[in-house]
């Protein structure tokens, strides 16, 4: 007696095909899984087993093997409960013939009750090429299976209500299409709550309307991470695409909330500077999203950054640079997106008071050397733009409305943005911060007087290659927002004076 169901796994965030074959033989009683399944897979025997009696089904008496193809891939999760079920029932001719294309998906729990799984999501994205055009899945994941267009999605209650349709005899529920478009949410603090700083708000500015990253030096108390929390205030909205793909990654690490089928307000994380690397860029005995990946489309805020792991700002590197991370492991190789704005605060040194204007620092040379060299080189080089953050003064404290709201600032943002997709229609491109080698000399054409000026500081700061394009890209951004199709030498000035700060505090003896 064998019987054939479909369903999904899932690496990363892209889908594959599993089938689950269920054989029961006249033989002494056993219940084994084969095709390479976790600890989580293997205890499905126990909540299937529960499940076919506590909903009134005799279960299979003979030996039972299921096997999980393809076999070579490892099978994680309790999402194969469902279609092991329905292969049993299958198996003993309690179910007739399944309906063609159909997947199912699911945690049972001993009462035979739907639990809901993750990466309910992606799994169904990307069904439709694998073959798919039904499937169900629990009830409480049916708000983010309902983006799914074009699949007919089932949202399973309970056993009983499945077998019954399947019979023939009862009806499912449909998971409705999901609304894209939702309101932007009014509890994202605004910029006009930060008084004075008009230096920084300039940076975030130009950083928001190219999707550039940031660092903010500062002594403790002058607005850094004030500022930095509202950045998200002035960032456009997430376009469709982006909103399916950051769902899609929240999905699989198990962090949508119930009834809410999809983000469509930007990421903002701050992890705390213990974070380990597998913590920020992914990983783990099961592999899961990193908080980089996690901030795919948004912000990635990293408070006090010489505080954190150096294993772990290194791993930065290349998902800043490719706009994705890897994880090998021996059985598979999965991917994330990780195509986030950095946003980064420091003190100037480990008392926070080198330079300021008012109070003394206490650090040896030495001491505070060492401590701005936790943050290498390489990394500060793929930060575009190094921002200044002095203390504020009494009269910029006091001061009442005189502060521009985030609305003002987002719009200037969205004008430029504008200017941006249409300028890379073709290249599937979204900001200027991501202007591929190839394409630069001619995004970033430049009159004389910019021609001049970059020359000349080239050679004078000893500028690498990586810091060239960083700051062509940034002067793109600001003629931008000045509608300007030509660089500028006003726009080349104000970019070169973001990296004026690696001589100040770097390279300060």
């Amino acid at each position: 007696m064998l019987s054939t169901v479909q369903s999904l796994g899932l690496l990363g965030i892209e889908p594959f095909s599993v089938t689950v074959e269920v054989n029961v033989a006249r033989a002494i009683p056993a219940f084994e899984i084969v095709g390479l399944p976790d600890a989580a897979v293997r205890e499905s025997r126990e909540r299937v087993r529960s499940a076919f009696l506590n909903c009134g089904y005799p279960f299979p008496d003979g030996r039972i093997t299921v096997n999980l193809a393809p076999a070579d891939v490892k099978k994680s999760g309790s999402l194969h409960d469902l279609p092991i079920l329905i292969g049993l029932l299958c198996a003993q001719g309690t179910l007739p013939e399944l309906p063609k294309a159909s997947a199912f998906i699911g945690e049972l729990s001993l009462s035979g009750e739907l639990r809901p799984i993750c990466g309910v999501l992606p799994m169904l994205l990307g069904a439709q090429e694998l073959g798919v055009k039904r499937a169900f899945v629990p009830a409480p994941n049916a708000a983010e299976a309902s983006v799914a267009h074009g699949l007919e999605v089932y949202a399973v209650e309970n056993v009983r209500a499945l077998v019954d349709f399947l019979r023939g005899e009862g009806a499912l529920p449909r998971a409705e299409s999901a609304k894209i478009n939702q309101p932007r949410r009014s509890s994202v603090p605004d910029f006009c709550e930060v008084k004075g700083q008009p230096f920084a708000k300039r940076a975030l500015e130009i950083a928001a309307a190219g999707g550039h990253n940031t660092l903010l030096i500062g002594a403790p108390g002058t607005g850094k991470s004030m500022l930095a929390r509202r950045l998200l205030s002035i960032l456009p909205g997430m376009t469709e695409a982006e909103s399916i793909e950051t769902t899609k990654i929240y999905s699989a690490a198990g962090l949508l909330e119930p009834g809410i089928p999809l983000i469509t307000e930007r990421p903002f994380r701050a992890p705390h500077h213990t974070v380990s690397p597998a913590g920020l860029c992914g990983g783990g005995s099961i592999p899961r999203p990193g908080e980089i990946s996690l901030a795919h489309n948004g912000v990635l805020f990293l408070d006090e950054l010489p505080e954190f792991q150096r294993p772990a700002m290194e791993a930065l590197r290349q998902p800043i640079e490719e706009g994705s991370v890897t994880i090998s492991r021996v059985n598979a190789r999965l991917r994330y997106p990780s195509r986030f704005m950095l946003t980064a605060a420091m003190n100037p040194c480990p008392c926070g008071y080198f330079g300021h204007p008012t109070k003394q620092c206490t650090c040896s040379p030495a001491r505070a050397s060492a401590y701005l060299n936790s943050v290498s080189g390489p990394l500060l080089s793929r930060i575009d733009l190094h921002v200044e953050v002095p203390p504020v003064s009494y009269d910029q404290i006091s001061a009442i409305g005189n502060e521009e709201t985030s609305a003002n600032v987002r719009a200037r943002v969205e004008a430029a943005r504008a200017v941006q997709t249409r300028r890379f229609a073709s290249a599937g491109i979204a900001c200027n911060a991501q202007i591929p080698p190839c394409l630069l000399a001619e995004s970033c054409p430049l009159d004389n007087g910019a021609e001049k000026l970059l020359r000349s500081a080239f050679d004078r700061m000893g500028l690498s290659g990586r810091a060239y394009d960083r700051i062509l890209k940034v002067a793109r951004t600001i003629a931008d927002l000045d509608a300007s199709e030509q660089i500028r030498a006003p726009h080349l000035a104000e970019a070169l004076q973001y990296r004026a700060l690696d001589r100040k505090y770097w390279n300060r003896d």
